[in-house]
């Protein structure tokens, strides 16, 4: 049965803030490898002078403390995560969510999964209902616990 609260667990996401120059994403994942915390989903949005790197890694707390140790100035939020049986499902995830009314703000895909199953990360409004919708139509909404190592 698809799992349709992430209430208890939810998939965070962190938004990392840094000057635009070659190597700033090196060294972020290279600190957090160091640290065995393993990235498996990230997207990237620069500027002429900065960057968001928006991260999901299996150790959230770990990344935290390190982001702190290390002066990464970042924020934290709680994403959707849905895996895929393919890629072909997409278009039945976006029906999902369009038919509950639901604004999709970005989506990107994992780089990994621990059992190498297709997953997105959306950031949207009402995660709640897009859970629900998603749920209801079959999809697994994975919590912080399904991406963790």
């Amino acid at each position: 049965m698809a799992r349709t609260s992430t209430a208890s667990d939810p998939v965070k996401q962190f938004s990392v803030f840094t000057e635009n120059r070659v190597g700033r994403l090196y060294d972020l994942t290279s600190l957090l490898k160091k640290h065995n915390v393993h990235v498996m989903a990230c997207t990237i949005l620069d500027t002429t002078d900065s960057t968001i790197i928006r991260l999901i890694v299996d150790d959230p707390d770990r990344a935290r403390e390190l982001f702190v140790n290390n002066d990464y100035a970042y924020t934290e939020c709680e994403i959707l995560a849905v895996e895929l049986e393919g890629e072909s499902q997409f278009k039945e995830v976006l029906a999902a969510l369009f038919e509950a009314e639901i604004n999709i703000h970005y989506v990107y895909s994992f780089i990994k999964r621990p059992e190498g199953k297709v997953a997105l990360a959306f950031n949207m409004e009402d995660a709640d209902v897009a859970a629900q919708s998603l749920g209801h139509h079959g999809f697994k909404v994975l919590t912080q616990h399904d991406i963790s190592r």
